[in-house]
């Protein structure tokens, strides 16, 4: 991976990101002694209604969160594991960005979903139903809402959160990104309060005194290139034959590349999409596994049209995408940010990571890299999908940043 950042170490690297906005924004390098108290000293006084720890693989996930329990005064901590970072710098490494919403701005009710393959679906639509409605009974002077999910990115049951969430959040709009390892995709840890869980999903029901707009776009258009999964193991996303032929071997053949050298780079250069409905979605191959058979980041079936994408320019891409989040010509003042591992990957690969990070830098965007993005029902790749907030007039910086 393309590493564009080359931070200083020791106690140098204290950042204190200054994003005007909504939220309040912190980061400091893995090596700082005693991040959380340096991350709730750079946030400034709250209170806090939810503060989102974005930890590089790099960071001792314990130690942060045994800390991170009780830094923050009243407020819920989310925290996880990340592919990369997205911070002061854009596309950051070996950071701990730190997110909080201030309790003048905000409303949030944070809840943890365990056990990720045996949710009782009827019990938490209800229960997800009763406490969205509960929370604009208790904030009805915050007219915005949206709903923002943690979920581990090696659970394999990301489409089935997505879809049981989105069916109970009615009106309100969710977002979220799959927790990540790097580019090592061994294990993805997230936390609540101090609990470090793993198959599970943290979610934030979130009600907001500034206007809100949930988002998600990728750079990608389909070719005439097609291919059809003729076998598959759905419940581990691996695809085992293309065309009836071995599966990497068919997909090395259309690229006309040789299946021996097929990696991370290439899968992030050559994706495939699957047709629903009107529209084209990203379907991302992660890796091949010790028998060659081809594993993704995305539910895949047999009998699966898969098509092959070619990019637009990414920077061009993002740049026009973010522009035209303005709302009536106002531009956001912050964008809270899951940005798919392999657009990371694919910066790096084109030489475009500073550039792509100038771009997230000068639009406000801070967040974290991901294996997979939530975007209402649906699980998806290669995207950045967010939240988006414009400020109400005369608070530009409502959040009172230090």
């Amino acid at each position: 991976m393309d590493g564009a950042n080359g931070h200083p170490t020791g106690e140098d690297m204290l950042i204190d990101a200054p994003f005007g906005g909504a939220l309040r924004v912190a980061q400091v390098g893995c090596e700082i002694r005693s991040p959380v108290r340096e991350l709730a000293q750079r946030l400034g006084p709250g209170p806090f209604e939810l503060v989102c720890l974005f930890a590089s693989p790099q960071a001792d996930f314990p130690a942060l969160n045994r800390a991170a329990s009780t830094a923050f005064g009243t407020a819920d901590v989310f925290a996880c594991t990340t592919a990369g970072e997205i911070g002061e710098n854009g596309y950051e490494d070996g950071q701990i960005i730190a997110v909080a919403f201030p309790s003048s701005l905000f409303k949030v009710d944070a809840l943890v979903i365990d056990e990720l393959d045996s949710v009782n679906d009827s019990k938490l639509i209800d229960q997800l139903m009763q406490r969205r409605l509960t929370l604009g009974i208790e904030a009805p002077d915050m007219a915005s809402e949206f709903a923002f999910l943690m979920v581990d990115g090696l659970s394999l049951q990301e489409e089935n959160v997505a879809t049981l969430l989105a069916s109970a959040m009615g009106p309100m709009p969710l977002f979220g990104g799959s927790t990540g390892d790097g580019t090592a995709f061994g294990t993805t840890w997230l936390s609540h309060n101090g609990c470090i869980r793993s198959n599970a999903a943290l979610l934030a029901l979130v009600r907001s005194r500034w206007q809100v707009k949930v988002f998600s776009f990728d750079h990608l258009l389909p070719t005439e290139v097609r291919m059809v999964v003729t076998a598959a193991d759905p419940g581990r996303r691996k695809v085992t034959e293309i065309n009836a032929e071995p599966a990497a071997q068919e997909y090395a053949r259309l690229l006309g590349r040789d299946p021996g050298l097929l990696d991370t780079f290439t899968f992030a250069a050559h994706p495939v999409v699957v047709r629903l409905g009107d529209s084209h979605h990203v379907r991302s191959i992660q890796r091949l596994d010790d028998d060659g058979n081809m594993v993704f980041f995305s539910a895949i079936n047999e009998g699966m049209v898969l098509t092959l994408a070619q990019h637009q320019d990414m920077a061009g891409h993002l740049e026009q995408a973010l522009a035209e989040l303005a709302n009536g010509g106002e531009a956001p003042a912050q964008i809270l940010g899951c940005d798919c591992v392999l657009r990371r990957v694919e910066a790096g690969q084109f030489q475009k990571t500073r550039e792509i990070s100038e771009i997230l830098t000068r639009h406000n965007v801070v967040g974290f890299n991901t294996y997979g993005e939530q975007f209402g029902a649906l699980h998806v790749n290669q995207t950045l999908t967010g939240v988006a907030f414009y400020a109400p007039d005369g608070e530009e910086d409502a959040a009172g940043c230090p």
